[in-house]
């Protein structure tokens, strides 16, 4: 069974125990976050599909840790200008780990 959930204005697919990297919470870790906006739920032979989200369902995760992601290196350069500027950046994001998926 899986569900496809928004979580902060982006999609996911959610698998039971499947780990998520999304933007971060501003929660302690091993807190339980449930998303109640679920697009879709499939369990194999049935799907269910919401307009916009599937009513009374659920995704239920727990915080796992707090991460940043990659350096990703921003650079503006002119050429035979004499211009160049570099500056970096690091996203901050949550680990969730999915325990369970209600429909």
């Amino acid at each position: 069974m899986y569900a496809l959930v928004e979580i902060k204005g982006k999609q996911y697919k959610a698998l039971e125990g499947a780990r998520l990297t999304v933007d971060k919470f501003d929660i302690e870790d091993g807190e339980i976050l449930e998303f109640d906006s679920v697009l879709m739920i499939s369990d194999g032979d049935k799907t269910s599909v919401g307009t916009p989200y599937v009513e009374g369902a659920k995704v239920i995760t727990v915080v796992n840790e707090q991460i940043k992601g990659k350096k990703v290196t921003i650079i503006k350069f002119k050429r035979r200008k004499g211009y160049m500027r570099k500056q970096g950046h690091r996203q901050k994001y949550s680990v969730l780990t999915v325990q369970s998926i209600k429909a």
